[in-house]
């Protein structure tokens, strides 16, 4: 079983900046895809960003050329650099660790842009 706990969400003026850091147990962080979704209220969970065990990269369009996702698999933690905030963005973002056959979730951190 692999937990994930997020951090760094908050409240952050339009045009800010915030960094979520996502961090795994276990030892099978390395091999497995993360990625950040988010959530606003009253909407479906949508994609932010993947990155896969290789480092390949993709993104939601609305987030691109803003956002930037990566890891750092020698401390099992993932991140999302989230630059040029809008109030758009505001939501739960959640981190996902998965492999075929396996899919974990984090708890969820708030963020919240102002305008």
């Amino acid at each position: 079983q692999v937990q994930l706990v997020e951090s760094g969400g908050g409240l952050v003026q339009a045009g800010g900046s915030l960094r979520l850091s996502c961090v795994a147990s276990g030892s099978i962080f390395s091999r497995m895809t993360m990625g950040w979704y988010r959530q606003a209220p009253g909407k479906q969970r949508e994609l932010v960003a993947t990155i896969s065990s290789g480092a390949d990269r993709n993104y939601a369009d609305s987030v691109k050329d803003r956002f930037t996702i990566s890891r750092e698999n020698a401390k099992n933690t993932g991140y999302l650099q989230m630059n040029s905030l809008k109030p758009e963005d505001t939501a739960v973002y959640y981190c996902r660790l998965s492999t075929p056959g396996y899919v974990y979730w984090g708890q969820g951190t708030q963020v919240t842009v102002s305008s």
